[in-house]
C-alpha cells in the first residue's frame, strides 16, 4: 500500500515538473510567436498546461477540492479561446446591430 503511494506521488512530481516546463515553453511563444493565431494557440495550452497542474497537485495532495478547479479553469480556457478567436477571425466581439432611421 506504501509503495503504490509512493509511486503516484512520484509520477505526480515528474508530472509537474514536465507539465510546468511545457508552459515555460509556451510562453516563449506567447511572447515570441510570429503570428496572432500562434500566440493564440501557445496561451490555450497554457490554459490547458495549467488545468494539468490542477489534476496533478489534485492527485498528489489527495484533495478533491483542485479537481473542481481544474474543471472550472478548464471551462474559462474553452471561453477565452473561443473569444479570442472570434475577435481574430472577425474583428469584434459583440456585434452591435446599427440602428435604422
Amino acid at each position: 500500500m506504501v509503495a503504490e503511494e509512493t509511486i503516484v506521488t512520484t509520477a505526480a512530481d515528474v508530472g509537474i515538473v514536465l507539465v510546468s516546463a511545457l508552459c515555460i515553453l509556451c510562453s516563449y511563444r506567447v511572447v515570441k510567436g510570429p503570428t496572432v493565431p500562434d500566440r493564440v494557440v501557445a496561451l490555450d495550452a497554457i490554459a490547458t498546461n495549467v488545468v494539468a497542474l490542477a489534476v496533478l497537485f489534485a492527485l498528489k495532495t489527495d484533495r478533491g477540492l483542485f479537481v473542481t478547479v481544474s474543471l472550472v479553469l478548464a471551462i474559462i480556457g474553452f471561453l477565452s479561446t473561443i473569444t479570442v478567436a472570434k475577435f481574430v477571425t472577425e474583428g469584434d466581439i459583440i456585434e452591435r446591430r446599427e440602428e435604422q432611421q
